[in-house]
């Protein structure tokens, strides 16, 4: 499937809105999805370098979030750690609305978020009766804009009483995403002053991957989103800093089980641009 049908596929799927004026919380961005046909949804999630939340605001619960790795099903409400593993959202009659938190900013609102990599939990399992809460003001919001204006209160108010990372964590995580992946630990160790030892311990236990996986993870996104464009695996993996086409290969493979032509039609990928716009 060339890049373009896969658009047009992913579009007649989703009615897609996003926040009418830019969040006043660094490192947040969101989105909300209603499903245009009716019918059975079963969509891969394909990973990303932020931690996600997923609420949904239909009249019932009718989505469902697979972690096939381990054997869960979350319905309804779910946190989605970076690196989740193999995970499939499925459900008829969607309503949902996702947001997308940066490391640095997950960190602070969901506490301790090197917990949550390489798995799905219930929102309710971090959040308690505050995600309860929430989820029963958004259910009963009329409109995608008040729906925004919750998340975006609560959102702020953690960030508020949270811990913020490290600012040397902070420089480390913003530079490897300014150079798309394409970083040496050493490098960033010595930029922020710190032992290799202990940008690994500390950028783990904050961000909840080392910093050669956040970098890893960060490339695979860049070129995930190439080839959704529909560049060429070989144009892909030299702009993105593969030694090769096999390395690239074996890298989404890793990421996805996937190859690099399934990853380029994947639908999860065909609307991140009106969806998302700028990374987190």
């Amino acid at each position: 499937m060339r890049s373009d049908e896969a658009v047009r596929d992913a579009a007649a799927l989703w009615h897609i809105t996003t926040p009418a004026r830019p969040l006043r919380v660094p490192g947040v961005a969101m989105a909300g999805f209603r499903e245009r046909i009716t019918g059975q949804v079963d969509l891969s999630v394909v990973p990303y370098p932020a931690v996600t939340l997923i609420v949904d605001v239909g009249n019932g619960d009718d989505l469902t979030v697979i972690d096939e790795d381990r054997g869960r099903h979350e319905r309804g409400n779910a946190v989605a750690g970076l690196l989740p593993g193999s995970v499939r959202g499925v459900g008829r009659d969607i309503e949902c609305l996702q947001v997308r938190l940066s490391p640095l900013v997950a960190h602070a609102v969901l506490g301790d978020t090197a917990q949550l990599t390489g798995s799905v939990v219930s929102l309710e399992d971090v959040w308690g009766r505050d995600a309860t809460r929430i989820h029963e003001q958004l259910q009963a919001a009329p409109t995608w804009d008040e729906r925004f204006a919750i998340v975006e209160a609560a959102l702020a108010r953690r960030v508020d009483s949270g811990r913020e990372v490290d600012r040397e964590i902070d420089f480390a995580w913003r530079r490897i995403v300014a150079r798309r992946g394409q970083v040496r630990v050493d490098q960033l160790a010595e930029d922020v002053g710190w032992g290799r030892k202990r940008l690994w311990s500390r950028f783990r236990s904050q961000v909840g991957l080392t910093p050669k996986q956040a970098a890893q993870l960060v490339r695979f996104d860049h070129a995930a989103h190439r080839l959704a464009a529909g560049h060429p695996a070989a144009q892909v993996a030299a702009e993105a800093g593969y030694a090769d086409q096999s390395h690239l290969h074996r890298e989404v493979a890793a990421f996805t089980g996937m190859t690099p032509s399934a990853v380029a039609a994947a639908p999860w990928l065909a609307v991140d641009d009106v969806a998302w716009g700028v990374s987190v």
